[in-house]
């Protein structure tokens, strides 16, 4: 087969000789896969693994061009180093911190840009978007355009990250394009680069999220990541702990106070998981099968669990962290 057509879903190349393989659709007269039309269609996912190498390899290509990068994060699981990407991308690049919709409306889009720009990252511009609000959509449109090299500009970030959804949002706002990305909350939907003319001086070209090993998404099942991903404003749980108390999200996490004076921890997950306050952890057996770590967290820092959001915690504190041992979790300053 010499066919070189891509899916406008997911960017990889049509074939259909091997319904096993990615790529496979009924016919090569059709625009998406068979895996996009079962995931727009009927909300089925079907697991399709692409190695690091992989990824890493399309973002080194995007790397040696000259192109405006814009890099996609989600505010509620920031990425814990923002520089990771710099070894593969020198490019000028935008910032663009999306989902504001999941954070409390209190939280002011000024503290979470200073929150950034004080650890002095080199980047062109840091934009706050939010894709279902259209927040901040026409702005980062007319900063594009202000930056822009060539009228190539890539989309680069983790998966889960909201990158298609972004494209989605701009080709609808700015193009007469009828092109639309396929859109799931599971990891690793986007496979190859997707070309989007949006007008004639804007091509966005869509890359594949970069899997996180240490994300919590991996390793849960399809309906528990829809859960995960908050579809609202998150409305946070603040629990006034003391020594010798748990905090228990789900089957997810467990966190153990273990030391310290009276505490107060404040839950940004997901309103769709349930949040238990165990009043004596000694009497309780839950997730301590799971692997545990210990932080000693300081004066005005959040526990992040890669993932699935954070906890923001007032006073120091020891705590034990039971998890599943393939999952990153690490302390930060406050980012509320």
């Amino acid at each position: 087969m010499n066919n070189e057509k891509k899916c406008l879903g997911c960017g990889v190349i049509l074939q259909d000789e091997n319904v096993l393989q990615e790529g496979y659709t009924t016919s090569l007269d059709n625009d998406i896969c068979q895996r996009c039309f079962r995931m727009k269609n009927y909300g089925e996912y079907q697991i399709i693994t692409k190695s690091t190498d992989e990824y890493i390899s399309i973002l080194k290509s995007v790397g040696e061009t000259k192109d405006l990068v814009l890099y996609i994060t989600d505010l509620l699981n920031l990425d814990k180093d923002l520089e990771q990407l710099r070894e593969y991308i020198p490019n000028k690049m935008i910032l663009v911190l999306n989902k504001k919709d999941a954070l409390p409306k209190s939280v002011k889009e000024e503290k979470l840009k200073k929150y950034i720009e004080d650890k002095n990252l080199d980047f062109l511009e840091i934009i706050v978007v939010s894709v279902s609000k259209n927040y901040n959509i026409d702005y980062l449109m007319k900063r594009i355009k202000y930056y822009q090299t060539s009228r190539n500009v890539y989309a680069v970030g983790h998966t889960n990250v909201g990158k298609s959804s972004l494209i989605n949002k701009l080709i609808k706002n700015y193009s007469d394009n009828t092109q639309e990305l396929t859109m799931s909350p599971l990891p690793a939907t986007t496979l190859n680069t997707v070309n989007i003319e949006i007008n004639e001086y804007l091509t966005l070209i869509d890359t594949p999220g970069l899997v996180d090993p240490g994300c919590l998404l991996n390793y849960v099942d399809p309906k528990m990541v829809k859960r995960i991903s908050p579809n609202k404003e998150i409305k946070p749980k603040t629990y006034q702990i003391k020594k010798n108390q748990s905090i228990v999200i789900e089957d997810l996490v467990r966190i153990d106070y273990v030391e310290g004076e009276k505490n107060s921890f404040t839950v940004y997950v997901s309103n769709d998981l349930k949040v238990k306050r165990y009043l004596n952890s000694n009497n309780r057996s839950e997730l301590k099968d799971l692997n545990k770590i210990t932080y000693n967290v300081k004066y005005g820092e959040d526990l992040v669990i890669n993932g699935l959001g954070f906890i923001k915690i007032v006073d120091k504190a020891v705590v034990d962290v039971y998890i599943n041992k393939n999952v990153s979790t690490f302390t930060r300053k406050s980012l509320i």
